[in-house]
């Protein structure tokens, strides 16, 4: 069903971009962030561009942000949505047949993948001939998440750190204090017993096992383990203080003190949060518009910085989307028109102000910590300031993940031991670098 309906997509998108006429606009009424030519006018073979993005949560802000530049050029963006999986099938097969989105997210599991392939808008010389992109005000990694051979394939969208989310209302029933800066991961887990309800009504803390930035990944660095060597060319998972690290979570699973395989599988961390089931979850910044709209976690939850590994040592995932065009691209003048505006630091801007998420423009996340009040959002600022681990990609990022994460299993459910299971991924992950 997945796959038809992003197929489906397909189809619409190419119909959309089929049926529509070829007019040039000039820049009347244009004010900074839009693209020009040499003779001060976007050329366009569309008066609408197509976005795909995944998360509903930010399309109603980012929506707002392209209606100012619609009214600055003259050219429509819709935004399309849709789930995870859709999405990536959406782009395959426009890849294939020719039919991909005018722009769209890109994601460092799928970057470089993309770019060596071809299928990236290459936006190096309009990024050097604009008078409103200036690269260093971006986070260099970031940046370059998005980059290959000196050339720039996506601006950076945002940024995101990873925090932890607790429900003020079960600490208070069991007399537990809050999370604070204090906390180790050895804390976190003494914590989780006391918030376990032994009737399975209630669980101390929810692992996310389908999704890595915002859960181990965090604890692995933390205590100076590894996912990639720096090389990118060998596994970390067989690393001794990886495993160290991925053991404090085995033995949460292992006593219950987080719902089991088979429920994390049917609903995700957030979910058991919004409904009252966990005390703590960790998750990353760009869940907050879900948290804020949702009545039970605006009245009951808060958040905290993330643990600390025992020496102290501090550690934040943190990645950022891009935004890409297809290098085949109808409309790519237009395109860049739109990349270009929203690259800039009044859309930036406007993006932290909305709530969107936090901006890859550096200095504007300020006014997103201030956007919601009821929420200690100044925890996630606080994460930049920890050590900062971009998110581990290579080539074949999505190859090797989808590996992990379907050997992980074993572990999850107590079937083999974590030691055991990380072994067996390091040789299947160090087989597939070796192929890049």
């Amino acid at each position: 069903m997945k796959k038809l309906m992003a197929l489906f997509m397909v189809m619409i998108l190419a119909l959309s971009i089929a049926g529509c006429k070829n007019e040039t606009i000039t820049d009347q009424g244009k004010s900074e962030g839009g693209s020009t030519t040499k003779d001060n006018a976007v050329s366009k073979s569309s008066d609408k561009l197509t976005v795909a993005i995944w998360d509903t949560n930010q399309q109603a802000g980012l929506q707002e942000i392209m209606n100012d530049w619609s009214a600055q050029s003259g050219v429509k963006a819709e935004i399309q949505v849709l789930s995870w999986d859709e999405y990536w099938t959406l782009l395959e097969a426009g890849a294939s047949g020719g039919s991909m989105p005018d722009v769209f997210w890109m994601h460092s599991n799928n970057s470089q993948k993309y770019i060596k392939n071809n299928l990236l808008l290459d936006l190096t010389d309009q990024i050097l001939a604009s008078d409103k992109i200036d690269m260093n005000h971006y986070y260099e990694d970031i940046s370059e998440l998005y980059a290959m051979d000196q050339k720039q394939y996506a601006m950076p969208k945002d940024i995101d750190t990873i925090a932890l989310w607790y429900n003020k209302t079960m600490f208070d029933e069991a007399g537990v204090p809050y999370p604070d800066s204090t906390w180790t991961w050895d804390t976190l887990y003494e914590t989780a017993k006391k918030l376990t309800k032994d009737d399975g009504s209630q669980y101390g803390y929810a692992i996310n096992t389908g999704n890595n930035q915002d859960s181990y990944y965090n604890a692995i660095y933390a205590y100076s383990g590894k996912v990639i060597s720096e090389d990118k060319k060998t596994s970390g998972y067989d690393d001794p203080k990886t495993i160290e690290a991925m053991e404090v979570f085995e033995k949460i699973l292992n006593e219950g003190l987080s719902p089991n395989l088979q429920i994390m599988a049917e609903n995700g961390a957030d979910v058991l949060l919004k409904s009252g089931k966990v005390a703590m979850i960790t998750q990353g910044s760009w869940m907050v518009p879900g948290f804020r709209d949702n009545e039970y976690t605006s009245e009951n939850c808060d958040i905290a910085v993330l643990p600390k590994a025992p020496d102290g040592t501090r550690v934040s995932i943190y990645n950022g989307l891009g935004w890409a065009a297809a290098a085949n691209g109808k409309n790519t003048d237009a395109a860049w028109s739109l990349i270009e505006y929203l690259s800039t630091k009044e859309a930036q801007l406007k993006q932290a102000e909305l709530g969107v998420t936090m901006s890859a423009y550096k200095g504007t996340s300020e006014e997103w910590k201030n956007g919601v009040p009821y929420f200690n959002l100044q925890a996630y600022l606080d994460m930049l300031d920890a050590t900062l681990i971009i998110r581990p990609y290579s080539l074949s990022t999505s190859i090797w993940e989808d590996m992990v994460n379907k050997e992980l299993r074993a572990a999850w459910s107590g079937e083999a031991t974590m030691k055991d299971t990380l072994i067996k991924i390091a040789e299947s992950m160090n087989k597939t670098l070796a192929e890049e």
